[in-house]
């Protein structure tokens, strides 16, 4: 395998939600810094490459601001489609003439596809020579447990080497994201604390105030948490709890990551509040009387000198009262509680809020002297808009393409770190709570507020 950027995209499942929603908008965009080759779609559909480019116009028209029309003939003009059924022979035969035919010699293969066909494309490219150069990246859900994601590896490993493997995260695209790792390293004035002698729990909330939508067939097999505790929100514990990496590159990256997936012990059930919200059951594709979690809340410990004793307590769900992914770190009480009195006989706690998903920023909650001439507390808020801050940033997966062609490796998922996350929710899988009520519009099931009654209760999004 090559270090030298990919000439060339092979996009399985050109003609499906994903490709439509996120990645024509991206490719556009790197069209427009000159950075794409020729683009391959592949699917079952018996479509034409006029019908291809029509669907990638009417998306990058329907997501992008300002399109520049040159840039999206340009991009049009590097699309061709080709049908196929991915369990024959002639799929891959004719993928490999159009492949060779369009010059490409390092393609990059994008898997937008479900697991279960992955076996049946890696066999198809193996078969026809296609892997020897080439990458390919690979879409979440990774697996459904943890000996399933094992069989993916297995498969993937047979024609492409664990380098040349890009498993997408598109949380770690993010911008806000992988700032967590910049800001607590890059600020010498935030190691002192960044441990459980200052710092007494952190709390992690990805809120989504709509329902599963279309999607309850999907998500009757997935679940909150496969969906985003296992993966997304994990790698956010990951930035947030992970020792100093020895340098910036994707190997010392992971190689800390995985260190401290494997010191966070295995969730027990007794910990987890499933909740599924009243009107679920008569989403379309939901099955009668499915118990699949549209909410989970879960508290766990990281075993390590840095962590030791630090409840970490992750909550996500369907239909709440906010759309908001926020981390906070709320830091210890002082020794004694001065600046107090009957009117406010307990000042609200110090804490950090990274906000993740709408409004990026973060927030340092202090407390200061209330106006008047009593000397007591009054919380105040200091505050970062990233947006303001920092000027317009690239979309997830613009990004992400961007690397795999690179063969930049940092913000993409190792086997190894894979394998620990499933082991971290294992457990639950294998056993997990009933789910409970919650209503519409509320930040879920009440049930869940006794994970961190003794941390001062949740810390809601803004």
């Amino acid at each position: 395998m090559t270090d030298e950027r990919c000439d060339g995209l092979v996009l399985f499942g050109a003609t499906g939600d994903l490709a439509a929603k996120k990645l024509y908008p991206a490719l556009y965009h790197i069209e427009a810094e000159d950075r794409l080759g020729p683009v391959i779609g592949v699917a079952s559909s018996a479509w034409s490459d006029d019908d291809l480019r029509a669907r990638a116009r009417e998306s990058i028209e329907a997501k992008v601001d300002d399109v520049d029309a040159e840039v999206l003939d340009r991009l049009c003009g590097r699309l061709t489609y080709l049908s196929g059924d991915y369990r024959e022979d002639a799929t891959f035969d004719g993928l490999a003439d159009r492949v060779r035919s369009a010059g490409v010699e390092r393609p990059l293969f994008f898997l937008a596809i479900p697991p279960s066909m992955f076996d049946d494309v890696v066999r198809g490219l193996e078969r026809v020579d296609l892997h020897h150069q080439g990458r390919v990246v690979v879409e979440k859900p990774f697996g459904r447990d943890r000996a399933s994601a094992q069989e993916l590896n297995d498969c993937l490993h047979r024609a492409f080497p664990e380098e040349a493997v890009y498993r997408i995260d598109h949380f770690l695209g993010k911008e806000a994201v992988e700032n967590l790792l910049v800001f607590r390293f890059a600020n010498s004035m935030l190691e002192p604390l960044w441990n459980r002698s200052f710092i007494s729990s952190v709390q992690i909330t990805m809120a989504e105030d709509f329902g599963v939508e279309s999607r309850g067939k999907f998500y009757e097999g997935v679940g909150a948490l496969r969906d985003v505790v296992q993966n997304h929100l994990l790698q956010i514990v990951a930035l947030l709890a992970m020792e100093p990496p020895v340098a910036a590159d994707a190997d010392a990256l992971s190689d800390e990551k995985t260190r401290l997936f494997r010191q966070i012990r295995p969730i027990d059930p007794a910990n987890v509040v499933r909740g599924q919200y009243r009107g679920y059951p008569d989403e379309e594709g939901v099955k009668a009387g499915s118990d699949v979690e549209s909410y989970v809340a879960l508290r766990f410990e990281i075993d390590s000198w840095r962590w030791a004793g630090v409840p970490w307590v992750i909550r996500t769900g369907k239909a709440l009262s906010a759309t908001a992914t926020e981390a906070v770190i709320r830091f210890t009480d002082p020794p004694r509680l001065l600046f107090t009195d009957d009117d406010r006989p307990t000042p609200e706690p110090s804490f950090l809020r990274f906000r993740l998903g709408q409004n990026d920023g973060v927030s340092l909650h202090l407390l200061a002297k209330a106006p008047g001439d009593r000397l007591v507390t009054q919380p105040i808020q200091l505050d970062v808009d990233y947006d303001e801050a920092l000027g317009e940033r690239a979309e997830a997966y613009e990004r992400l393409i961007d690397d795999a062609l690179d063969g930049d490796r940092r913000r993409f998922g190792r086997a190894d770190s894979v394998d620990q996350q499933w082991r971290i929710v294992e457990r639950v899988i294998d056993d997990p709570p009933p789910t409970v009520l919650y209503r519409e519009g509320s930040l879920g099931p009440p049930k869940a507020d006794s994970l961190v009654t003794d941390v001062g209760g949740w810390i809601d999004p803004l």
